[in-house]
């Protein structure tokens, strides 16, 4: 028998969560980096989490709820789908399919991508983000993550409410989603760990991995989206007892590289001082 399975609408969650400090911090590291004007046109969305104390977690956004196409960002809701069916007892977990989960995320395989949303099911992946329990999407609110379209030559199946995207997010629900696995109020901690592993070790080095690079001693949970000019990133990320969220959505030609200047940055507004060394 599986342990009790763990309720977001019932503990913690980020709702009223916004931290004045951190907010003006955001805002400067984003004037300092010359990138004010690409929030005021929307071309940049940014949420930041500063989860080190996990039952008094910090956040500010720019942008937050601001619905965006986020390419294959989203294969990170499949993987929730997944494992939220696994934790119902509907999908059973075997070698093969963590596999494919792990070359999803990893290496941002499409044929895996593929593969995983037909295991969950398309609709059922919609019913369990739009779920009273989880509320990754709300149709009548700001949005949030949503994949209506495989990742595939083929058209969109269902595109969202809101701005009619196939593959789309929120700066605001995915630091969410990463915010209730980091203190283990997504699934069960046995399965909470397992999508963990499966979001760490980054295969691809850009974005986020590439702007933490010079901040030795960081571990990276992570996944990032590029399709022409939109480039997504997210990561939960680990540097001594700190402990931190950092989702970006960009449209824009150079918006690959402005997620790399984001990073170190925003990294350092939330540890300071730095931890002691721990011999890594």
């Amino acid at each position: 028998m599986c342990a009790a399975a763990a309720d977001p609408g019932a503990g913690r969650d980020l709702d009223d969560r916004s931290d004045p400090a951190l907010q003006r911090g955001l805002e400067s590291v984003v004037r300092s980096l010359g990138l004010a004007n690409e929030v005021g046109a929307k071309h940049l969305a940014l949420a930041l989490v500063d989860v080190t104390d996990a039952d008094s977690p910090r956040l500010a956004m720019l942008n937050g709820n601001e619905m965006m196409y986020a390419a294959s960002l989203p294969k990170v809701a499949i993987l929730f789908g997944a494992f939220a069916e696994v934790e119902s007892g509907r999908l059973a977990l075997d070698e093969t399919r963590i596999e494919a989960m792990t070359n999803m995320i990893r290496y941002s395989s499409n044929e895996d991508a593929s593969r995983v949303l037909a295991w969950v099911g398309p609709e059922r992946l919609l019913e369990i983000l739009q779920s009273d329990r989880f509320r990754f999407y709300d149709a009548a609110g700001a949005g949030g993550l949503w994949v209506g379209k495989a990742y595939t030559k083929d058209g969109a199946y269902r595109r969202d409410p809101i701005r009619h995207l196939s593959h789309s997010a929120t700066a605001f629900q995915v630091a969410r989603l990463y915010y209730l696995l980091a203190t283990d109020a997504l699934f069960t901690p046995r399965l909470n760990e397992l999508m963990k592993e499966i979001l760490s070790k980054p295969g691809i080095r850009h974005k986020f991995v590439k702007g933490l690079e010079s901040r030795p001693g960081v571990r990276i949970y992570r996944k990032s989206g590029t399709w022409r000019d939109f480039h997504s990133d997210s990561s939960l990320v680990e540097y001594g007892h700190y402990r931190y969220i950092i989702v970006g959505l960009t449209e824009h030609p150079h918006g690959g590289d402005w997620l790399v200047r984001l990073a170190a940055p925003l990294h350092d507004l939330v540890v300071s001082p730095p931890p002691p060394a721990a011999g890594r």
